[in-house]
């Protein structure tokens, strides 16, 4: 019985994809000729040609198309099967910071795609402001941390995307532009609060913080209730709530970053794995 190597096949796939065996040496970080050793050891191997040559260009012949299929097919099981495997073997604990407003509308989902592709990994998640979660106190608790900053990348951090800033209301609310903007938000350090009183300043523009909450699900309940507006990053804004377009009266707030800290240089495969979910999920 005969058997086809997984990596002579990764080499075959990869020239039938990229159009060359240069360009697949690329990719898979080999020089052409030893490229071309491979495809002659499973030329030799089936029997058959396949591929055909012209000049600096390749296309598969007629038993060559036949294999790409099969070859597909293995590649697929066997990075699947070592996926599994590699997977089931992750354990441990992640302790992840992360501002209340991603915990509420988006942590949900990745953590529920990421429990059930790695059972024995157990997550601790913690909500705050941003500035508290970078005490030393917090960083020593958390492995993982989710900030928010002014600057669109930050030293130290890994960047995960830049999001705007956006005002937002309940469904009903209307900005009265004979009075004071009355602003929701949460604690003074919290860097949408910080933006809203900036761009207000600067446009001259009257106001007042009404109500205080650190949490997410204090602010919306206070908007709902028509109390005032608040500031969140465009992809946290819930459903049930409104974006008021920027105005001569509310002015625009900008763009702010997304960044994920490791806080300990100690290798820990579950924390790695929950930081690629991170980056992937918000990304």
């Amino acid at each position: 019985m005969k058997n086809l190597p997984i990596d002579v096949l990764r080499a075959f796939v990869a020239i039938s994809q990229l159009g060359g065996f240069t360009q697949a040496g690329e990719q898979l970080g080999r020089s052409q000729p030893a490229i071309s050793l491979q495809i002659k050891r499973l030329e030799d191997l089936v029997g058959k040609a396949l591929f055909v040559r012209n000049g600096p260009n390749v296309g598969l012949t007629e038993h060559g198309r036949t294999l790409l299929g099969y070859a597909e097919k293995i590649l697929s099981l066997n990075d699947e099967a070592f996926s599994k495997i590699d997977n089931a073997l992750i354990s441990g604990k992640v302790r992840l910071g992360i501002p209340s407003e991603f915990a509420t509308t988006l942590l949900p989902k990745i953590v529920s795609r990421f429990v059930r592709a790695h059972p024995n990994v157990t997550l601790d998640v913690h909500c705050d402001l941003s500035k508290n979660l970078f005490t030393k106190s917090g960083q020593r608790n958390h492995d993982l941390i989710l900030a928010l900053h002014d600057k669109h990348n930050q030293a130290g951090h890994q960047y995960v995307k830049t999001d705007e800033m956006v005002w937002v209301a309940s469904q009903t609310y209307k900005v009265d532009l004979q009075t004071s903007i009355s602003l929701i938000a949460a604690p003074n350090g919290c860097i949408y609060r910080k933006r809203a009183v900036a761009r207000l300043e600067q446009s001259n523009r009257p106001w007042q913080i009404i109500y205080t909450n650190p949490d997410l699900s204090g602010i919306q309940a206070a908007i709902e209730e028509g109390l005032g507006i608040t500031v969140l990053a465009r992809s946290t804004v819930p459903g049930t709530l409104k974006i008021l377009k920027p105005s001569a009266h509310l002015p625009r707030l900008g763009k702010m970053g997304i960044s994920l800290v490791k806080t300990h240089k100690n290798n820990n495969r579950a924390v790695d794995k929950m930081a690629e979910y991170l980056t992937s999920s918000l990304g």
